[in-house]
């Protein structure tokens, strides 16, 4: 697999967003649309108010595709369950800077285990707060929606936070990445890479579109 820089377009279809009845096929189907990455949203009831699935999942889904696994930990204490995400076979592993854990510590745990690690901000949350670990992280993901529940509608209000991420990246020589999730679809992708993103995390608008392929194809080019 080719590695990818914070100058291409990546298409990350949500898993959240399948038919978990069949998880193995749906991958398999986004692959054959041609998903570059699969995003993973775990979610424990706690940080968020929904619970999702856990290290088991990612396992089955690395075992049974090869595909690039975003995995994004929506939970309180990424510290405490970070190894088994990793062993599972996670490629890219993302923690909240709002979550109750050293930061700094963590991106390191990531990094040292041989994945590249991500920091996610809410729609809340300023992007100051990212601003002390930017040499540590390979993607920063700025959320267009609250966390929690797939299906939200995009939060226009981020934009200029995403402009701002770009900003500083260009400032400061950076390479990560800047990854959007949260109501993705082909009209708000463009208004994202616009402002900067080249990461589109999309659910329902890949998985559940009547053409898959379609899909990732409108968004890549949006």
């Amino acid at each position: 697999m080719i590695p990818k820089t914070c100058r291409d377009r990546v298409v990350a279809p949500s898993l959240l967003a399948a038919d978990f009845s069949r998880v193995g096929e749906e991958v398999s189907r986004a692959i054959r649309a041609g998903a570059d990455w699969l995003h993973l949203d775990v979610m424990d009831g706690h940080f968020v108010d929904n619970i999702s699935f856990g290290p088991a999942m990612v396992q089955a889904v690395h075992e049974t595709n090869d595909i690039f696994l975003d995995v994004h930990l929506m939970i309180s204490r990424p510290d405490h369950y970070l190894d088994r995400f990793i062993a599972a076979g996670s490629d890219l592993v993302t923690v909240h800077v709002e979550a109750e854990h050293d930061v700094a510590a963590t991106l390191r745990r990531i990094r040292a285990a041989g994945c590249q690690a991500g920091l996610a901000i809410n729609p809340a949350t300023s992007l100051e707060t990212v601003k002390p670990h930017l040499d540590a992280i390979d993607l920063l993901l700025c959320m267009t929606v609250v966390p929690g529940f797939g299906g939200q509608a995009f939060m226009d209000e981020v934009l200029p936070k995403i402009r701002a991420a770009a900003a500083l990246r260009d400032e400061t020589g950076g390479e990560w990445h800047i990854e959007v999730d949260g109501g993705i679809d082909a009209a708000t992708a463009a208004s994202c890479a616009a402002a900067g993103a080249n990461v589109l995390v999309a659910g329902s608008s890949t998985f559940r579109a009547p053409d898959m392929a379609a899909a990732v194809t409108s968004i890549r080019n949006a």
